[in-house]
Order: C-alpha cells, then structure tokens, then sequence
C-alpha cells in the first residue's frame, strides 16, 4: 500500500530539506487578541507560517489570548487581566498579596500606569527557566524578564513594530491640558524598561526601514537589527467577485488614538461629501463615546456618512474590502501597516499616508500624501472618484504588489533562515 502523506507532513519534509531540522520555537505576546491590535494578528499569522515550515511552535500568551491555528500550541499565562474587570480597584483579592507580579500588576493599573509588558516578563522567566526551546521570540514585551531567559543560554530575539514613543509624542501632543499630559506620561512609563532591555538583547528585529530608523533613534540600537517584514494571508484577502458599493470608503481605526489619523479622514470625508453626497465611510472599530471622532461626526453632520464595525471575524472583514470602493489609511505613523496591506490584497484602490512605513507598502501601487493633511486625503479619495479607470489599474497592481513581496510563506522563510543564523551564532 502506498505511503501516502498529509499535505501538512509534505510541507514540513520539504522544509525540512531546504532549513535543516525542525525548531522548537517559543512565540510570546503580552496580549495578544486580534480584536486588541494589530500584534494578536501577527502573533496568529507567523506561527501557522512557522508551523508550516515545519516547525513545532509554543505561544506563550498574557490574555486577552490569541486566536491560533489547530497545529499551533497555546500555553496561557494567566494575570489579573485588569482591563477586563469590572472594577479593576477592587480586583486584587488576598491571595494576591502573595504575589509580588500580582501586587505590582494591580497598583500600576490603580496609579495610572501599564505594567503589563514587565508582569508577563517576570512570569514567562519564571515559565521557562530551564527550558528546551532552540529559540524565544518576543512580540515587543520588551520586558526584563526576557534577560533572564537570554542568561540561561537561550537564543531571544524581539520583534520591534515600532516604537512606542511614537505614539506617546502624538498622544502627548493631542492631550487637551497639562493634567492629560502628566496621565499620557505615566501610563507610558514603561518604556524605560523597553529602552533598557533592547540595548542589552543580543538580537532584536523589525518590520520595515522606517521602524529600524526609530529604533535607532529611539532605542539607540543600530547594531543586530533584523528586517523581515510583516505577512499578508493573501489566500483570506482576495478578491472576491462581489458587487462594490459606489463611493463606499473603507478604513481600520481600533481606537480612538490620534496615531490613527482618524480625525484627519473625518475632516477630508467632510469635504468629500461637498461633491460627492453619496459618499459613506466603513470604520472596522468601534465608536469611542465621547472621543475626538464622535465630536467631528456630530460637528459636520456625517451621521449619514459614517457606519462602525468592530469585532467581525477575519473572512467579514475580507468582504467588507471586497464591497467597498477604496480603502484609505490616514495614519501619522505606522510600523508597517497591516490593514492597507489587506486592503491591497483583496484588489482595493488605496488612499494612504507617507506617516512611517506605509510608503514601503504601498510603493507604486496606491496614492501617498501628507500624513496629516485632511485637504491632500480628501483630494486623493477625490481623484479616485472622478477617474475609475486610474482606481481599477491601482487596485489590480496593489494585488500583485502584496501577492509578489509580502505573503506569509515568504515571510515565514526568511524568519526560518533568520532562526538559523541566530542559533548558529552568525552576526545578523
């Protein structure tokens, strides 16, 4: 009888084969819901890319928990989760106490600030002390306990996005007072860990030139900083055949944050209506009461021209690209970029910022403006409008442009590779 064998087992043969062995990989995230940022995402996507190749792989995940493939291990670590209690200030309980993590995670949470990155270093190093694993992965914890890991003779490697002083400088800036900003500061305070620690992993990654520049700026750390860009699964994200909505705009905004541009896109979509009245925007989020973009749609009028989506699975999502008419991304900074690059993948004329690293997803396949400027993305979403043959050539180069450089199996070659040399001590 002949030996047949899953498509599975082919593939981890054949990658096997062209790597060497199997890996024993350790992927860990702090938090790591895809509904929570774009991090529970890469999370899902790299290990069923590694597992793929082959590999056996372990996430070691903080919760919200991520949402994995069936070939791929969870290993939860549990913590006091306090975002998602109903009174995180009565959440602490007697047995608690006994935990000194447990204690730091509650009165951090109490006095303003964000300890989860370091709780879930001091629990993982404690997880796997003595393990077997031939390489850890860090999704941008960035926290002390990773040292201890790195001590024991374990290969670490951290994936930076971006760093998160962005963020901090935009939201400091977007702060309506000096009380606001003292809150911004200390909420951000963990990034002293996150600086300390990079400067002392002997090896740290990123997703695109624009991020390694931060890194170097931010960090002080140009030196063993790999490049291995984000994946798109370009077999969820495709065209689909289906009817498109005229003059339907799409965006991804899983916050309010002013990192997001959301207020620009509403601005433009203010004075796109002038023109073009049927105009409606698709936000994949949620509507923050109260928040900056709830004011604008009420201060213009747009209640009409706005929808919200938000907790939708990943094939939702997929058709909401495939009805809309363009995609915009009107971000002051992206690490990478993943939303666009789906927006891409699944045949979408693009509107996007230059804000970090979208130009180099993006490249020639989409229209680039200032970030920031609401008259330049207004004018953009305009053009493609006014000039549906110019928006169908876009959106059939954007398909090739993910398909050619950024699926997940290209990706998860290169990581394969880049384990490789780490564990072979090579200086990469």
């Amino acid at each position: 009888m002949p030996d047949i064998q899953s498509p599975l087992v082919e593939r981890r043969n054949s990658a096997t084969r062209r790597f060497g062995h199997p890996l024993k990989i350790a992927l860990l995230g702090y938090r790591s819901d895809p509904f929570v940022g774009g991090q529970g995402i890469y999370l899902n996507y790299l290990s069923d890319g590694l597992t793929k190749m082959g590999h056996r792989v372990d996430v070691i995940s903080g919760p919200p928990y991520p949402q994995l493939s069936d070939q791929v291990n969870l290993i939860k670590v549990p913590s006091l989760d306090l975002y998602a209690a109903t009174n995180s200030t009565t959440a602490l309980r007697l047995e608690h106490l006994r935990s000194y993590t447990d204690t730091i995670e509650w009165w951090q949470k109490l006095t303003g600030g964000f300890a989860e990155p370091y709780t879930f270093g001091r629990r993982v190093a404690k997880l796997l002390r003595n393990n077997d694993y031939d390489i850890v992965h860090d999704n941008q914890s960035l926290a002390f306990g990773l040292l201890d890991i790195q001590k024991q003779g374990t290969p670490v490697i951290s994936t930076i996005h971006h760093p998160i002083h962005r963020d901090r400088e935009l939201a400091l800036a977007a702060a309506p007072n000096w009380q606001y900003r003292i809150l911004i500061r200390r909420w951000y305070s963990f990034l002293k860990m996150q600086e300390k620690v990079s400067k002392k992993l002997h090896h740290i990654m990123t997703v695109s030139e624009a991020s390694k520049k931060d890194i170097a700026h931010y960090f002080r750390r140009s030196d063993n900083v790999k490049l291995i860009p984000n994946g798109i699964d370009t077999d969820m994200f495709k065209p689909m055949g289906v009817s498109k909505t005229p003059f339907r705009i799409i965006t991804t905004a899983s916050s309010d944050q002013a990192l997001k541009g959301l207020s620009v896109l509403l601005n433009a979509l203010a004075e796109t209506v002038k023109r073009y009245p049927h105009t409606h925007l698709r936000i994949i989020g949620k509507l923050k009461q109260g928040g900056t973009a709830e004011q604008l749609i009420e201060t213009y009028g747009l209640q009409n021209h706005v929808s919200f989506l938000s907790a939708i699975s990943t094939e939702t999502l997929a058709l909401e690209y495939n009805k809309a008419s363009i995609a915009v991304c009107p971000s002051l900074y992206e690490g990478f970029g993943l939303p666009v690059g789906e927006a891409m993948a699944c045949g979408l004329a693009v509107v996007t910022t230059n804000g970090g690293a979208l130009p180099e997803v993006v490249g020639d396949a989409g229209i680039i403006v200032e970030a920031g400027d609401a008259m330049a993305l207004a004018a953009g979403i305009q053009l493609l409008f006014d000039n549906r043959e110019l928006a169908t050539a876009l959106a059939q180069n954007a398909r090739q442009r993910i398909v050619e450089k950024f699926c997940w199996k290209q990706v998860a070659a290169q990581m394969t590779r880049y384990y490789h040399d780490v564990i072979a001590g090579k200086n990469c």
